[in-house]
């Protein structure tokens, strides 16, 4: 009981890694301590739910995948737009995860691209991995055509207004995500 309050959402190999049975984690649904979220993924029957929690069932379901694009944008409040699907961002030649208990959308990156502008949160006692708010304006641009120009355009103006001194390390985010070219005008034209 402790493994799931103190995880939040825990998979069966987090009860082993504690010392436990793999078994207990499926006695444990059976007497109502547990509720099954998703696949593999189970979480504590008393614990609050916060408004992030389909974040964390995709951050469980797929360790090595990095919250991008529009569920990004919600995290780092940039977007008045509510994400029906959470959108992870896989390296390109990565295990493809399967369903999570959310709706989840994948984008495939690599290199520099996948792997700058990374940084560690902890929702409900779970590292979440989620890129930074200037690399998820710098991804918007690059994943135009999958999310619309006008959803790039508005995280844009609300990244200029609320990080003033933020246009350098866009522009770095921009380079490296090889979108400077589309970036400028739109950047030169808010400044």
């Amino acid at each position: 009981m402790t493994v799931a309050k103190r995880h939040g959402v825990v998979r069966p190999r987090d009860f082993v890694a504690a010392g436990l049975r793999r078994g207990i984690v499926y006695e444990m649904v059976r007497s109502g301590e547990l509720r099954r979220v998703g696949r593999g993924l189970y979480s504590w029957a008393g614990a609050r739910m916060s408004a992030q929690r389909s974040l964390v069932e995709a951050a469980k379901a797929a360790p090595g995948a990095v919250i991008c694009l529009m569920s990004a944008l919600r995290f780092h409040d940039l977007t008045t737009q509510a994400p029906s699907e959470v959108w992870i961002a896989v390296e390109n030649k990565a295990w493809r995860p399967r369903a999570a208990a959310a709706s989840v959308r994948i984008v495939y990156m690599s290199g520099n691209a996948f792997t700058a502008g990374v940084e560690s949160h902890h929702i409900e006692n779970v590292p979440v991995r989620i890129y930074s708010a200037a690399k998820t304006v710098a991804d918007c641009f690059k994943f135009r055509n999958k999310i619309g120009l006008e959803v790039a355009v508005e995280a844009l103006r609300d990244y200029l207004r609320r990080n003033r001194r933020g246009a350098d390390e866009l522009w770095r985010y921009a380079r490296i995500c090889r979108v400077s070219r589309i970036i400028r005008p739109y950047l030169e034209a808010m400044s």
